[in-house]
């Protein structure tokens, strides 16, 4: 049985949620969110709560089971209040600026990197360094996230470029630490 495909999803009074077959549609404060559940995977609404439920003990519908209903929670508190990743540009002479809804990186490159605005996603930059991804979507926040930190990498050995906030790196030591030892 899976476990998490059972636990009930809690609707917030800010929420609503409209179930027309195996399309749900999922409204808040923030905004909306509309999928369509598989063949075999049903929603039934109780009060205040959404339940997931199966049609059959096979393997791919236990893990459809877990997946959709964990899809379902993350769009109920997504509408609610807004998914954010954070990162964080290290190095020095390295910055972001927010030009209109575009991000411009200065990340060592001979030239400025610009990132284009994604729809569904607000860009927020605090002082010159950090950089915040929010939206409703969480699979989108991520994504996104995940973009701009590839513009550039952090490197191994001194730590520069773009990072997630809080992320520890490990960093190498260089060609003079394995000589003198």
């Amino acid at each position: 049985m899976s476990k998490i495909g059972q636990k009930p999803i809690n609707i917030p009074q800010s929420v609503t949620v409209e179930i027309i077959e195996n399309k749900i549609s999922v409204k808040g404060k923030e905004g909306r969110l509309d999928f369509s559940l598989p063949r075999g995977i049903a929603v039934e609404k109780e009060n205040d709560t959404l339940l997931c439920k199966r049609s059959s003990d096979s393997k791919q519908q236990k893990s459809l089971h877990g997946l959709y209903r964990s899809l379902l929670a993350n769009a109920v508190s997504g509408v609610e209040k807004l998914w954010e990743k954070k990162l964080e540009v290290v190095g020095t002479g390295f910055n972001v600026k927010l030009q209109g809804e575009d991000l411009v990186f200065k990340v060592g490159y001979s030239h400025p990197v610009l990132f284009k605005k994604e729809e569904g996603v607000k860009y927020a930059v605090e002082g010159s360094n950090k950089i915040s991804v929010k939206g409703i979507d969480k699979q989108l926040v991520g994504e996104i996230a995940y973009k701009i930190k590839m513009l550039k990498k952090p490197d191994a050995y001194k730590g520069k470029g773009i990072k997630y906030d809080g992320e520890k790196l490990r960093i190498k030591p260089g060609k003079k630490a394995k000589t003198t030892a």
